[in-house]
């Protein structure tokens, strides 16, 4: 049987209209990740449950927001709206306080800082850089990642000083996504020295590539995955446009089908790190299909997995594990799935 046939067979996907000329594809390219570990990742940004894969601990991996729900952008993809699941911790105290208190309860494994760009599309951090260094200094075990947005190289620098251990940021392509979309008067440059001045420090590098971020149109991710792949980033994150986010009429859904080709050619071109997908993808049978095809691409994680995500990964012979943490963080707290008893407990 084939891995068309296996995954219609899953009851979550029997509706769904999958691409067969994708799926042969991907099932001739699979020999080179045959059995690959994939890891299902449950930060605690939203709540989450699947009979498949099970929830998280309230505290195991939380995001803050520097700013609150502000932004100087109000990118048209976003509006913000991502900030609103985030805890705000405007002041370094604020910060340093909750992070303690989570850290009492034993469930901590790591945070993720964040906030509102500026509109030069860069976020205030120097103020809580000696917070984090304290929180590091009496957590060591604490997995401390951060969205850097654009910065320079001695910004990155005082970020790896402080402790951060892991560094992500969107690689944008095209300069009329940057214009359009973020409403932002930078250049592909920008990005890419961003991008450079973080893969020089001590820093875990994991990049973000936004598929159909120009209005759910393909537009420079290929130029994009080019920048990523000339640098020596940890990993790579990958995810999809969602235009519920966005004012009514102004975004497409990307298809599944660009979606899945997508992730077969960052796989091809980043073939010796990981390629994850993260958390933000449109929802529904759009969300099974694309994280089907994000398990038959050889993707080494998957935020947030939909339903039939494990069983699909059992069908096509890929052994699966959990972790409470961000997709681009490991905190060496994994728990192996057992695909088979996983589906008698739901």
């Amino acid at each position: 049987m084939g891995w068309l046939e296996r995954i219609a067979a899953v009851e979550e996907l029997e509706d769904a209209s999958l691409d067969a000329g994708l799926v042969a594809e991907l099932e001739r390219e699979g020999v080179r990740w045959k059995g690959r570990e994939i890891r299902f990742s449950t930060p605690t940004f939203r709540s989450y449950s699947s009979c498949e894969v099970g929830g998280c601990a309230r505290n195991a991996f939380p995001a803050f927001s520097v700013t609150g729900g502000a932004c100087g952008l109000d990118c048209d993809h976003c509006r913000a709206k991502v900030l609103e699941s985030m805890i705000p911790a405007t002041r370094p105290a604020l910060l340093e306080r909750k992070v303690r208190e989570m850290a009492a309860s034993g469930e901590l494994g790591g945070f993720l800082l964040s906030g509102g760009s500026n509109r030069a599309n860069e976020i205030g951090y120097e103020r809580f850089l000696p917070a984090i260094e304290r929180l590091k200094r009496d957590f060591p075990h604490l997995r401390i990642a951060i969205h850097s947005a654009l910065t320079d190289e001695a910004r990155a620098r005082s970020m790896a000083s402080a402790g951060v251990d892991t560094a992500m940021m969107d690689v944008i392509g095209a300069e009329q996504t940057i214009r359009q979309v973020y409403h932002l008067e930078r250049r592909v440059e920008d990005f890419e020295a961003t991008l450079a001045a973080l893969c020089a420090t001590s820093m875990r590098v994991v990049p973000h590539v936004v598929i159909g971020l120009h209005y759910g149109r393909l537009l420079g991710e290929w130029r994009a995955l080019d920048i990523v792949a000339r640098h020596p980033v940890h990993s790579l994150v990958l995810v999809v446009v969602m235009p519920f986010y966005a004012r009514p009429g102004t975004f497409e859904t990307p298809s599944t089908s660009d979606v899945g080709r997508i992730f077969l050619e960052a796989r091809s071109r980043i073939a010796d790190r990981e390629v994850l997908l993260g958390c933000a993808r449109p929802a529904g049978m759009h969300r099974r299909v694309t994280d089907a095809y994000a398990v038959a691409a050889g993707l080494d994680a998957i935020a947030f997995p939909a339903e039939g995500t494990l069983a699909v990964a059992e069908a096509i012979g890929r052994p699966a594990v959990r972790e409470n943490a961000c997709c681009s963080v490991k905190t060496g707290r994994a728990i192996r799935i057992h695909p088979r008893a996983a589906h008698a407990a739901g």
